[in-house]
């Protein structure tokens, strides 16, 4: 890889499954500038590709004291291939893309952040199911979803090779986790959930193919040069001619015992700390231990909240699903808790399990005590000397996009701004379904209604209070960040024909 002004970059690639990848560390770069760069294969540029109708593709780098921009969303499926007809409107991606190809030189992110269910392995597009029927009998299990690692890259290719959204890619920096769609809807509800799941014939190989082309095509981007360079499974992976047998021991040891493998990470972009938190694979799913966090998931998560606090002034907490919900929702979650817990007797656990499955109620307020851990967690973090201006929990999942701000019951919660920011989808359908359970999920009747599934589960009250102060808002969307010293503002834009991101929010969440 060649930059405009001196940067390069030289690796060999490596292989998975016939599959050639290189990550390539850059050096040479200066802060605060814009570079240029191509991309070449054994001399020959492949990148730019000829023609492109983009600028060229840039890698920026901020210097010291620069505003820093971050845009986050999650669920994308896959636009139409060659512009074809959008059965679920126009992608938030294609029309960001559009906009800073049309301006090369304004504002754009200096982080897109996607909150989970890049792509969606159980609801796979028309064109996927063809290609998938051209391969094997779709009579077979599992169907039309995809079911091997070979499947698993026809998905990305299929998702990222969209002209737009593969120059957006090159252009910006990501950071990204997963959720349930990238391997199974509701990945790891419960622990009957996951016996039920082990006992058919396809789910193994279905979660080691997840896994193995979630750290390829997600997670080792993810990733500092120094963590890659400490990485044993990459150097594995880079000592071989095929690092397939490699990766797929770690797949079969992260399915063995997931508290061996840690997804989370952390950037830091100036004094804007991001710790993105794996929510699915950490899960601890026994009923009497049910926790959003195995322990040393929690123990690195409160390490790298709380160490050099005074080294940033905003933290962002990426978790792809929310922890504040409406109040409907969080109440059905804790009692369906407390009944598969048997806290009703049998008869009610069974029922609690049911529920839980049809209604996908598994978010944090499904793992109470990991709810009021985090709560307190936050509110630690944004209390006492050296307290940021704003702890802010990034969340996507639920189709829509809303701002909630939390209150501590006890009164002594934390002086920084604390709020609850949920952007979705990037590009999917908005059943009306959703729209109106959610709208009604706000509601005093539907609050008055949460309690007395609480009480009827012995629920104790949660440590924090909220409310909703923005949204909900419906449709293919994105959120954005602006964060200077010790000031943030925020913006929700959605797509509209023709290229355009419109503006349909936009409020100061902290002041200079």
């Amino acid at each position: 890889m060649r930059g405009d002004r001196g940067a390069h970059g030289e690796i060999r690639t490596f292989q998975i499954a016939g599959h050639h990848y290189a990550l390539i560390p850059v050096t040479g770069l200066t802060p605060g500038t814009s570079q240029a760069y191509e991309v070449f294969l054994d001399g020959t540029r492949v990148w730019p590709l000829p023609d492109s109708p983009f600028p060229a593709s840039v890698i920026r780098t901020p210097g010291d004291g620069d505003t820093v921009r971050v845009t986050f969303g999650s669920c994308r499926w896959a636009a139409p291939p060659d512009g074809g007809k959008d059965p679920v409107g126009p992608d938030a991606l294609d029309t960001l893309a559009a906009r800073i190809a049309a301006d090369p030189d304004g504002e754009r992110p200096d982080v897109l952040v996607l909150l989970g269910d890049q792509v969606y392995a159980d609801e796979t597009s028309p064109a996927t199911r063809r290609w998938l029927a051209a391969r094997r009998a779709l009579s077979d299990p599992p169907g039309s979803e995809v079911a091997d690692y070979e499947e698993y890259t026809h998905l990305y290719y299929e998702s990222w090779l969209d002209p737009e959204v593969r120059w957006l890619l090159s252009t910006l920096p990501t950071c990204m986790v997963f959720d349930d769609h990238d391997i199974v809807d509701d990945w790891n509800t419960s622990a009957a959930w996951l016996a039920d799941m082990r006992a058919t014939s396809w789910w193994r190989e279905r979660l080691l193919s997840g896994l193995m082309s979630y750290w390829v095509h997600q997670h080792l981007g993810n990733l500092t040069p120094d963590e890659l360079a400490a990485d044993p499974l990459y150097a594995a992976v880079r000592r071989t001619p095929d690092g397939t047998d490699e990766l797929r021991a770690f797949a079969c040891k992260a399915d063995a015992d997931p508290a061996s493998v840690r997804w989370s990470y952390r950037r830091d972009f100036g004094r804007v700390r991001l710790l993105m938190v794996d929510t699915r694979a950490a899960r601890v799913l026994d009923e009497e231990n049910r926790s959003m966090l195995d322990p040393g998931e929690e123990a690195w998560l409160r390490e790298q909240t709380l160490a050099d606090r005074e080294s940033y002034d905003h933290l962002l907490l990426g978790t792809s699903l929310p922890w504040l919900l409406p109040h409907l929702v969080h109440d059905a979650e804790t009692w369906s808790a407390a009944l598969c817990r048997g806290d009703r007797g049998a008869r009610w656990a069974r029922f609690g399990e049911d529920l839980r499955r049809r209604a996908d109620l598994e978010h944090w307020a499904a793992f109470p005590a990991s709810f009021d851990a985090l709560a307190a967690l936050i509110a630690e973090a944004g209390a006492g000397p050296g307290a940021p201006a704003t702890v802010l929990v990034l969340s996507g999942d639920v189709h829509h996009a809303y701002v909630a701000e939390p209150e501590w019951r006890s009164g002594d919660g934390p002086q920084a701004r604390v709020l609850q920011l949920t952007c979705s989808p990037v590009h999917n359908s908005i059943p009306l379904s959703i729209r109106l359970g959610f709208r009604f999920g706000w509601s005093a009747v539907a609050r008055m209604l949460g309690r007395r599934f609480a009480g009827h589960g012995g629920c104790p009250r949660p440590p924090v209070d909220w409310r909703r102060t923005g949204g909900p808002w419906f449709g293919n969307q994105l959120m954005t960040l602006t964060l200077r010293g010790r000031s943030a503002r925020l913006r929700l834009e959605q797509a509209r024909g023709n290229g355009v991101l419109k503006t349909v929010e936009e409020s100061t969440l902290t002041a200079p």
